[in-house]
């Protein structure tokens, strides 16, 4: 990876965990409501979106870091996380704390004084775990939306979604694929 673009991308990290805390800080005080008065009725997606934000941008960080000491960043495919997911994580986070506070994934805040720590901190933790929350969602999805047709005890054939099927051909093979057990 060239120089400008390792520089680019701690500098875009950087300003994305520093700027999200300032945010936290012009939400917390109220400097923002009196320019944008609209502010006061997204106020607290807002500190779910930058609580996202930091956990995001503080993983990256660290794995930008950690990468860059071992000189380990000549993959685009690796580095390139270090743009996109933190943004991801924003916007999962205020979508993790949307799914808990409906009920449908069976966890439940605690009111603390109108102040929403708890639902702040799961913000983090999904934009800190962006990756492995978004697993867990797929498996919860799979589970809620299951398509599947029930085997039956007397039959042995197993039914197989198409994004779990593998090909049992070589390329260059014009037979139909066959997507089998």
């Amino acid at each position: 990876m060239k120089k400008w673009l390792k520089a680019l991308i701690l500098t875009y990290l950087s300003l994305l965990f520093f700027g999200s805390f300032l945010a936290v800080g012009m939400l917390w005080t109220g400097a923002l409501e009196d320019s944008m008065p609209f502010i006061s009725d997204i106020k607290t997606f807002l500190y779910y979106f930058f609580a996202g934000a930091i956990g995001g941008s503080l993983r990256h960080l660290y794995m930008f870091c950690t990468h860059y000491m071992e000189d380990d960043l000549h993959d685009y495919r690796k580095w390139i996380m270090y743009i996109f997911y933190p943004i991801f994580a924003t916007g999962t986070a205020v979508v993790a704390v949307t799914l808990i506070q409906s009920g449908i994934l069976l966890i439940q805040f605690t009111d603390y004084q109108d102040t929403p720590f708890a639902p702040i901190s799961i913000a983090f933790f999904v934009g800190f775990g962006f990756n492995r929350f978004v697993k867990k969602l797929n498996s919860v999805s799979k589970d809620i939306f299951d398509t599947k047709q029930k085997k039956n005890s007397n039959s042995d054939d197993k039914i197989v979604e198409p994004e779990e099927a593998q090909p049992n051909q070589t390329e260059g093979s014009n037979s139909p694929t066959y997507y089998g057990p």
